[in-house]
């Protein structure tokens, strides 16, 4: 079987305020984005996504119920290793790593995986360094 090979364009830029937003529907919204489903030249075997400016990463919205029970483990591989943190200590700590790995783990576990993940940039203020770039405001269509 052939696959067609469609020529890669410059990706669009687009900027999210997750301020006041769940946590899974924002990140499946931008995974979503992230590996092109939403554009009409989608093709599952290449990277045909848009680049993502997530700001306000503190101030997303998750039940305080979560936020207590949630753990978060990390393991190095050594005997007795393994810590974990609830999702309060890791949004009081490091806010852009929950939503980064909320969006990681929406996304198809292949070869593009990471550099899908190269194309989002999340910022817990309200802040970015990606003016030049030009982002628009995120598409809130039905469709994503």
């Amino acid at each position: 079987m052939k696959t067609s090979t469609i020529p890669e364009t410059a990706p669009a830029w687009y900027v999210l305020d997750a301020d006041g937003q769940s946590l899974g529907r924002m990140a499946a919204k931008v995974a979503h984005v992230l590996r092109g489903k939403h554009k009409a030249q989608f093709s599952p075997h290449q990277m045909c996504g848009d680049e993502v400016i997530i700001i306000n990463a503190a101030k997303i919205d998750v039940d305080t119920r979560k936020l207590l029970q949630k753990l978060h483990f990390s393991y190095s591989g050594h005997f007795g290793s393994v810590r974990s943190q609830t999702l309060r200590e890791r949004m009081g700590k490091t806010p852009e790593r929950v939503l980064e790995d909320a969006v990681k783990g929406m996304l198809p576990k292949n070869r593009l995986r990471q550099r899908m993940l190269k194309r989002l940039h999340v910022f817990a203020g309200s802040e970015h360094p990606h003016a030049a770039q030009k982002p628009m405001p995120f598409p809130s269509s039905p469709s994503i």
